[in-house]
């Protein structure tokens, strides 16, 4: 389930390609939240509570929580599936935080990667229960970051303790196995250290080695801006998986569903729903963001035809239902 990329050099905007893979349509959904929204971690004891100081845009899936985004500071935030992941006993003396919310929690409060690092202890993730082909799951999951500077990190759990890779070389985040293994298994092939030949499969070690190597491809600089957002596009569908090819036992080995760049720099989010060839963007500056504006949402699959700037489709919303952790949902 899911690759995200970043692609930063001198003389061209901080860009994140992020693709979604998953073995149902999501209806995800294109969500603008202003600043001041009243929020709280979505555990049953002691939450994490917070007033949202940015607003951001937004994917949310199932309606019950937030995977992807960017806030009005030029911080990037994505949560992709991670098998190993496991969040440990909760300890109610400390402010929890589900899940569901743990993206919309960083978009929220923090400007910079080093804000959200320096944060990301205080505070415990409890999963939210996903149902997938009948089997309950604790919604395994790591999260990654990035701003405008270029910074990057990446927040892995295992067994309850946070464990965290940061630094502007973090460019390429798949799913299992875990970070450090991958850059262990990065290391076999031609152009990045070793002698293979460049993997083809879908596994997410494979889509890891094809997304840093097809980083170094890339034209440096690019020839203009509309250039450098088609390649970091160009490297997202690299790692792709085709339409209908979905492991039955393994999400994390599925089909991409829908695939964004988030432009850091020039505050623009770019998404595509990948069975649909149209490709839509909104600018942030665009938008509202004032406390006491309306959430706004946008639904590609109601508006098919969508196509380019579609700032002036997002229409006013309920909040997003977020989902308990412990709770039971589909996906």
């Amino acid at each position: 389930m899911c690759s995200r990329t970043m692609w930063s050099v001198a003389g061209q905007p901080v860009l994140i390609g992020r693709n979604m893979d998953w073995t149902t349509e999501q209806r995800n959904k294109l969500h603008v939240f202003p600043r001041g929204i009243e929020m709280n971690g979505m555990v049953p004891e002691n939450p994490l509570q917070w007033t949202s100081k940015y607003g951001s845009v937004a994917v949310s899936t199932y309606d019950c929580c937030t995977l992807d985004g960017m806030n009005e500071a030029g911080l990037g935030v994505s949560s992709l599936y991670l098998a190993e992941a496991t969040y440990g006993e909760r300890d109610p003396s400390i402010p929890g935080l589900c899940s569901s919310v743990h993206v919309q929690y960083y978009l929220d409060n923090f400007a910079t990667v080093a804000e959200a690092v320096a944060a990301s202890k205080s505070f415990q993730v409890q999963p939210m229960l996903m149902v997938h082909q009948g089997l309950d799951a604790k919604s395994p999951l790591h999260v990654t970051l990035a701003d405008k500077s270029g910074d990057s990190a990446i927040i892995e759990i295992f067994d309850g303790e946070v464990s965290i890779h940061h630094g502007k070389d973090v460019t390429v985040v798949t799913n299992s196995p875990p970070y450090e293994q991958q850059l262990e298994y990065l290391k076999q092939f031609k152009g990045l250290g070793g002698d293979k030949p460049l993997p083809g499969s879908f596994e997410a070690n494979d889509r890891f080695v094809r997304g840093a190597y097809y980083l170094t491809q890339l034209p440096n600089p690019p020839k203009h801006y509309q250039a450098a957002v088609a390649g970091i596009l160009s490297v997202m569908r690299s790692q792709a998986t085709p339409l209908g090819a979905n492991d039955p036992v393994r999400p994390n080995v599925a089909a991409t569903i829908y695939q964004s760049v988030a432009d850091l720099t020039n505050l623009r989010y770019y998404h595509n729903v990948t069975d649909m060839p149209n490709l839509v963007w909104i600018d942030l500056k665009n938008q509202d963001l004032e406390e006491g504006a309306q959430i706004k949402t946008f639904d590609l699959y109601e508006d098919r035809e969508a196509a380019g700037e579609v700032s002036g489709k997002f229409h006013p919303s309920p909040p997003v239902a977020w989902q308990m952790a412990g709770t039971r949902i589909p996906m």
